[in-house]
């Protein structure tokens, strides 16, 4: 295993720099191609939220590895990579796993114990496998982290150290006061009808608005959302989906704006925030887009409650941290340490199949050698002599392979593999084939797995 990761985050990186490093759906497409185009990297995946990029590689060359990555990730994000570089942060084989294990448990989120980031995960691997640059080592990694991310949240009280992104920002928008007493009655305007703006506003809904206004580009996602909000066994909450060519309108009749869109440049300006506030009136927003939807000179404006990422980030590093957040640490160290044994084990499992092709094939050659010094032996006679020498070589072959599994599954165990070929002289192509033949098989996977995604 020869995992590295590198990327920046909202511990790493200002929110100024955070925003402009952000990459659009395309750019991470063309990121992972040009990745795999690469010479040190023969897999890739790209995890890219709100408040972070991180480019996860399997690579043969530490050092040129980083370069390379570098280098790339700077290019697709247009940020420069002298500016770039101080807040890179590099992790390779057990940390790269440890790193992805704590971001998948939600301890490294800016509100610890959030769950979002398990649905980012899952984005980051369908976006590898539908680009096919996640092989057998990063589908490996990435479902583990899924698994030991919804662990965490199963058998400890990690929910409780954190809420959602969503539920502290409105938390934050309430100043204080109950979320939903703030919120009964009000108005909001609604931004964006991705993951994270339905969310918000089904959250709008439960906490009692009176109406939620749905503006997004695509007509139908907003129509999907409005429908959602309002089916009978839903929220309930009166709500209307509008074009985005109206949102300056919809902000002089609303009480809260939520934004979180993939739009590259600002969706509300400070004069547009400014106009809707004409005749004192007050507007709570809340901007979690990465880059920023809103301006920031909003903050500015009286009457104007602005929270966005950055305040996110200042609010909670002094949030109280839940003694679950221990037990979940353990839980981490734990599967990073069996993640570990488990591709150390499968790392000389191509050799033992080589091996015992190789003894199959000494077994083939030697009944048919005394096939012919014996001519006369009938089919019940060399079937008991070919059965025979079979035995032979299985049991002499079984606790040495046996055994080998379980020292390449320890600390240090890479190197049987090695050993074992150039003890019994296999030749590495053999090797090769094999473990080809197993990537094959997860890229087939892979592509059943898109093919049938959102299927029943």
């Amino acid at each position: 295993m020869s995992l590295l990761v590198i990327g920046l985050s909202h511990r790493s990186a200002p929110v100024s720099v955070l925003d402009r490093a952000s990459l659009s759906p395309d750019s991470r497409i063309k990121l992972l191609q040009d990745v795999l185009a690469s010479e040190p990297a023969t897999e890739a995946v790209v995890l890219a939220t709100c408040n972070r990029v991180e480019l996860y590689a399997d690579v043969d060359k530490f050092h040129a590895g980083v370069a390379e990555l570098s280098t790339l990730l700077a290019r697709h994000s247009g940020v420069g990579l002298d500016e770039l570089t101080p807040y890179l942060y590099v992790h390779y084989e057990d940390r790269a796993v440890h790193h992805l294990l704590t971001v998948a448990c939600g301890l490294d989120s800016m509100v610890v114990g959030e769950g979002q980031i398990l649905g980012q995960i899952k984005d980051a691997l369908a976006g590898g496998q539908e680009s096919h640059t996640a092989g057998r080592l990063l589908n490996d990694l990435f479902q583990q982290a899924l698994r030991v991310g919804k662990r965490a949240h199963s058998e400890t009280g990690i929910d409780r150290a954190g809420q959602s992104l969503v539920t502290f920002g409105l938390e934050q928008l309430a100043a204080g006061a109950d979320v939903r007493a703030w919120a009964r009655g009000r108005r909001a305007l609604v931004i964006g009808a991705g993951s994270m703006s339905s969310l918000a506003a089904a959250t709008l809904a439960r906490a009692g608005v009176a109406e939620i206004v749905v503006a997004n580009r695509t007509a139908d996602r907003a129509d999907r959302l409005v429908t959602i909000l309002g089916e009978p066994g839903g929220t309930g909450v009166r709500a209307r989906a509008v074009d985005m060519g109206t949102v300056d309108a919809e902000l002089t009749r609303a009480d809260v704006v939520v934004s979180c869109t993939g739009a590259t440049g600002l969706v509300l300006t400070a004069d547009a925030v400014e106009s809707a506030l004409a005749g004192g009136r007050d507007l709570a927003l809340l901007d979690l887009a990465m880059p920023r939807d809103i301006d920031a000179a909003v903050h500015r404006l009286r009457g104007a409650r602005l929270i966005d990422i950055e305040s996110l980030a200042e609010a909670s590093a002094d949030a109280p941290m839940a003694a679950d957040v221990d037990q979940v640490k353990r839980i981490v160290n734990d599967e990073v340490a069996a993640f570990g044994a488990a591709q150390r084990a499968a790392h000389i499992t191509p050799t033992v199949v080589a091996l015992r092709a190789m003894a199959a094939s000494v077994v083939a050659g030697e009944i048919t050698r005394l096939e012919g010094r014996l001519p006369g032996l009938d089919e019940r006679q060399r079937a008991e002599i070919t059965q025979t020498v079979r035995r032979v070589v299985d049991k002499l072959l079984h606790a040495p392979t046996v055994r080998v599994k379980q020292l390449a599954g320890e600390p240090g165990g890479a190197g049987y593999a090695d050993a074992l070929r150039e003890l019994f002289d296999l030749d590495p192509q053999t090797v090769a084939a094999v473990s080809r033949a197993d990537r094959n098989e997860v890229g087939d996977r892979n592509a059943v797995d898109v093919k049938n995604r959102g299927r029943v």
